[in-house]
């Protein structure tokens, strides 16, 4: 495993986090020996959600069971939209949603903290003082945005220079080889993929922000689990966030050339997926699901498989 240190975050990160948007965590089901799995890999870095129903509930157990706290990183979301779309960033539902997350964590404290989705009609320099006084408690060590623009960011970061507080360190938008060509979930979900975001990652780039790519496998369809010689099945297979999200013939091709690109070196198409990202020239961590500890060293071996400037490129259409 590789890892990361990130401002305000004591401890070091795994540059793999080990992602509970899925079962059994969001059942709220037991889950600590896939959790022990995860751990013994040397994934210490953990990502979950307010909104990822029991995730935080089982992620927590499996801490205060294991005697994990000082062992683990947490990363957790807020101000998630209501079912209704109503946006909830502000000071109220932002503290809300911490105590009933650290609550569920059995935690006193966080160590990443991310608005999960933005409302760019708040000032900046609200959200700001807020993160910084929640820091300045004692709750929350790192901070910054999921689904955020850099542009955002960026004005965030301005405001906090200029009145010399801490700004936002860490990102997690979008991010994999797919191409995200619809917003899967609502929301405002924001990417960094595909030939119109160059600027956004030319930013990341100048920044040296770490990036914490969700979907960083295109929720399932750079898996391996879809051929795409048989693209009239991947529906039957993939849910309906993957398909609309992914589902395209660049991102088809795409998988192909994954796909060639995978029996020419003997590996997944997965891990040709995986390699690519962290091929990029930017600060590279991922959020990866998986029920299987052999599947999760495969994406871990993949960080330091080598790839060509031409077969990265080829594998982006370019």
């Amino acid at each position: 495993m590789k890892y990361v240190e990130i401002p305000y975050v004591k401890k070091k990160v795994s540059r793999i986090l080990y992602g509970t948007a899925a079962p059994p965590f969001m059942q709220g089901g037991g889950g600590n020996d896939l959790l022990d799995a995860m751990y013994a890999l040397g994934i210490n870095t953990f990502d979950s959600a307010r909104v990822y129903g029991g995730a935080e509930t089982s992620l927590g157990k499996w801490i205060e069971e294991r005697k994990m706290r000082d062992k683990v990183v947490i990363l957790s979301k807020c101000a998630h939209p209501d079912p209704s779309g109503r946006k909830r960033v502000n000071e109220k539902e932002i503290r809300e949603d911490y105590a009933v997350s650290a609550g569920e964590l059995r935690t006193d404290y966080i160590d990443i903290y991310l608005l999960h989705r933005d409302d760019p009609e708040v000032p900046v320099g609200e959200i700001v003082e807020l993160l910084n006084a929640m820091h300045e408690e004692g709750k929350i060590g790192a901070f910054g945005g999921s689904n955020w623009t850099h542009r955002r960011i960026a004005e965030a970061n301005a405001y906090a220079k200029e009145h010399h507080l801490i700004p936002f360190t860490v990102s997690s938008p979008h991010f994999s080889l797919a191409e995200q060509v619809q917003d899967p979930w609502g929301g405002g979900c924001v990417t960094i993929s595909g030939p119109s975001n160059g600027a956004a990652r030319e930013w990341y780039r100048s920044q040296g922000m770490p990036v914490i790519a969700y979907s960083s496998l295109s929720h399932g369809f750079l898996s391996g689990r879809v051929k795409s010689g048989e693209r009239e099945k991947a529906g039957q297979i993939l849910d309906e966030f993957a398909m609309k999200g992914y589902g395209c013939a660049d991102n088809f091709e795409r998988l192909r050339r994954c796909e060639e690109l995978a029996e020419k070196k003997q590996c997944t198409v997965s891990q040709i997926a995986m390699a690519w990202i962290f091929r990029q020239e930017l600060n590279m961590l991922a959020v990866v699901s998986t029920s299987s500890a052999e599947r999760m060293q495969a994406n871990i071996d993949a960080m330091s498989m080598k790839m060509s400037e031409e077969e990265a490129a080829y594998l982006d259409l370019l």
